[in-house]
């Protein structure tokens, strides 16, 4: 799955166009390297999102194409 739809799907960024832009900027690191939004997301990635002052960094555990809100949660652990 591409990286922009995964961090929209599990809630992580609310729209896929400021996902888009997010990963352009290079503020959305895979394994530590600034990832493009066409990356390709697997069980397993590290994904970290810088915030401004603010950093996030989550396991990737599961990859679902569309998911109800209450399961998003269930994608990724935070780190």
């Amino acid at each position: 799955m591409r990286l922009d739809k995964f961090l929209k799907v599990s809630r992580l960024i609310k729209r896929r166009t400021v996902a888009n832009e997010a990963c352009d900027a290079g503020r959305v690191l895979i394994g530590g390297k600034p990832a493009k939004a066409s990356a390709n997301v697997k069980a397993g990635d590290e994904i970290e999102i810088l915030f401004g002052q603010k950093s996030v960094k989550v396991r990737v555990l599961n990859v679902a194409e569309t998911v109800r809100k209450e399961e998003a949660k269930d994608l990724f652990e935070y780190i």
